[in-house]
């Protein structure tokens, strides 16, 4: 980071499915001289804030309205100012289902980082985040970027959600990652594989939506499986994509901790609810993803 703060930032946006790998690439990139983010791992409320009666994360562009513009520009100023850097790094996953939304709440310089992991081994990985157990640390990480207004809401509201558990058949919470449109009775009715896969898909669905109506200038997309099998290279990429011109040694220095070691996992569940899911699910839209040269150019 710059050692002196800043009027002047640019946001770079990251939008991925939960468990994608957008904690790893923010963290990357903040490894980066100028570079900074919250230090925590999301800022949904801040993106909700003005909306948090919504009963789900997509958004559309009209709820950009002037005064939440306000808000969610001076929470990118503050976090420039706080951190000392030229570039604020934000990676909230329900973006994902809202770009049209972060586009029009952002200044029109902002840039997008798109992930996309195989959608077989998220659903391994989400599958977990959804029975995990309650983690105080975190949540209170992200607790201190609730607007104070919206913090009762908003501690109802995760009672509620971890008192479910209680009475779920697959111990799971009520809701994790983002909402998408009709979550809620998929989840009364449908398998909680089914439910990570149909995640996935939305997630990665509407981004691709949402970014195909911004110039190639200001949108990059990314495999995780690229990345995490060349990282250098594919930071590179990413550098020549926002204009730097990072050194070797700096970049070798950002990716040191990134590994290849989740590639592949979901593939070797043999459940047959999962197995079903993938069919269903996944696997068509990770054809088309393979087929897509954006991903790869």
């Amino acid at each position: 980071m710059s050692s002196s703060a800043t009027t002047n930032y640019r946001p770079v946006v990251i939008l991925g499915a939960g468990r994608s790998g957008t904690n790893m690439l923010r963290d990357v990139l903040c490894r980066l001289p100028n570079y900074g983010t919250w230090p925590c791992d999301e800022i949904n409320y801040i993106w909700r804030h003005g909306n948090k009666q919504l009963a789900v994360d997509e958004f559309s562009a009209d709820l950009a309205r002037p005064e939440v513009k306000r808000f969610i520009q001076r929470a990118f100023q503050a976090c420039a100012k706080r951190e000392a850097c030229t570039h604020v790094v934000e990676k909230t996953c329900a973006n994902t289902l809202r770009p049209e939304f972060v586009v029009a709440a952002l200044p029109e310089h902002a840039v997008f980082l798109h992930i996309v992991r195989n959608g077989e081994d998220v659903m391994a990985s989400a599958s977990r985040r959804w029975k995990a157990e309650l983690d105080l640390p975190y949540l209170w990480k992200k607790a201190r970027f609730v607007p104070l207004l919206d913090l009762p809401y908003y501690a109802l509201r995760y009672l509620g959600t971890r008192l479910s558990r209680l009475f779920d058949r697959e111990g799971k919470v009520s809701f994790w990652g983002p909402r998408y449109f009709g979550m809620q009775e998929d989840l009364q009715t449908k398998s909680l594989a089914e439910v990570c896969a149909l995640q996935w898909k939305r997630c990665v669905e509407r981004s691709l939506e949402g970014l195909n109506t911004l110039p190639g200038h200001r949108v990059l997309h990314l495999r995780y499986e690229n990345f995490v099998g060349n990282p250098v290279q594919e930071l590179q990429r990413i550098g020549l994509f926002l204009g730097e011109e990072w050194s070797k040694c700096a970049i070798e220095k950002a990716v040191a901790n990134v590994s290849q070691g989740s590639v592949g996992k979901g593939q070797r569940n043999p459940d047959s609810q999962h197995q079903s899911a993938v069919e269903d699910y996944v696997r068509p839209l990770m054809g088309s993803i393979d087929a897509d040269p954006r991903f790869s150019e």
